[in-house]
């Protein structure tokens, strides 16, 4: 372990002596990914030195235990021991799992959209409850929610809703979230009290930088049309709200939040970027065995991911079997124990699949 440390050490200061220089600082994509590099390079560094610190601890307390000369620094000396053995396999295992590849993608922001499915009125009110737990969730994160677009459900909630979300390892977190969410209530338009099953899909894409993915404007219609959502008369009258479509893909993205028609066209502009690189994406995590593998993020969006029963109070992720009879907090933004097991799960597999390259 003190071996793959020191590499990491090594390389630690290797990149923190390229950020600053001035080559480097000018290639956004590269200072980007060495600064990304940086920052996980020091969490692995950080717990390293803890483990330095705690094997010299274990010598030094070996040789005052076999001098025995001094009672009191001997008792002092086992307690040390004992400490020191105790935290050291679980930081053993807290630096493997550091030591696992990431996904370049995970340190982007994320657009998120969440569409109703079967369901019909009631889907549509899924959809707008899932659109607030994950706004409170990411209120709790301390992360920036920003509507892109969205159409709203006859009957509440929204019938479709995309919005873009901004902060620390977003995609990494958000990603988990990707595939069909399913609820089991009765709706606010069942008369007869009987509980039916609904389903929302949400999808998750990384939010590509303009040096990930280059558009050729001459490869994009551009249409303006009046906002159709609330907003007061400037929305509804003036075509401020962006649609673009690019021809070689036909991929769709469109924007209505702003009173801008630059803001909106600028918006729109990110999600067809981040459309493109999460396709392109795709195409990379298909040819890639460790991600054909993996059950937890493998963005099938067909994929039953979670079931939310009501009556019974539940909430089960379907990917790990995971029951949690906490819905109430859940759905009011509380998903991280969720999140935090579904990570586990997938660094748990990357792991067995790594062997004992780490």
């Amino acid at each position: 372990m003190l071996e793959k440390i020191r590499i990491v050490k090594q390389r630690y200061d290797e990149v923190s002596d390229l950020i600053i220089q001035p080559d480097v600082i000018t290639d956004q994509k590269r200072y980007a990914q060495l600064m990304k590099e940086y920052k996980d390079l020091g969490d692995v560094v950080k717990k390293g030195d803890e483990y330095q610190e705690l094997t010299d601890n274990i010598e030094e307390a070996k040789e005052i235990i076999a001098d025995g000369s001094d009672a009191e620094m001997t008792e002092m000396a086992k307690m040390q021991l004992e400490e020191a053995n105790t935290r050291i396999p679980e930081l053993e295992d807290e630096i493997k799992f550091l030591l696992i590849p990431k996904d370049p993608e995970d340190s982007k922001n994320a657009v998120v959209e969440l569409r109703a499915g079967t369901g019909g009125d009631e889907a549509s009110i899924f959809a707008g409850d899932l659109f607030r737990m994950y706004s409170k969730y990411c209120e709790s994160k301390g992360w920036k929610v920003s509507t892109v677009d969205y159409s709203e459900g006859t009957n509440g909630g929204f019938k479709e809703i995309q919005f873009e979300v901004n902060g620390d390892d977003v995609y990494g977190i958000l990603k988990f979230e990707a595939g069909v969410h399913r609820v089991q209530r009765v709706p606010q338009t069942e008369t007869q009290g009987r509980v039916h099953t609904s389903a929302a899909t949400c999808m998750v894409f990384p939010e590509a930088e303009e040096f990930d993915v280059e558009i050729n404007p001459k490869e994009v219609r551009i249409d303006f049309f009046c906002s159709s959502g609330p907003g007061g008369q400037s929305v509804n009258t003036t075509y401020s709200a962006v649609r673009l479509t690019h021809i070689p893909t036909g991929l769709v993205a469109q924007c209505q939040d702003q009173k801008s028609q630059h803001k909106n066209k600028e918006k729109a502009f990110k999600v067809l970027r981040s459309r493109l690189y999460d396709m392109e994406l795709a195409k990379k995590n298909a040819e890639d065995a460790l991600k054909r593998g993996s059950m937890v993020s493998s963005g099938d969006r067909s994929a039953k991911i979670r079931t939310y029963n009501y009556a019974q109070g539940r909430v089960t992720d379907h990917r790990i079997g995971l029951s949690l009879y906490d819905l109430p907090n859940i759905m009011n933004g509380d998903i991280q124990k969720i999140i935090d097991e579904l990570m586990l799960a997938e660094n748990t597999e990357k792991l067995k699949e790594l062997g004992d390259g780490i």
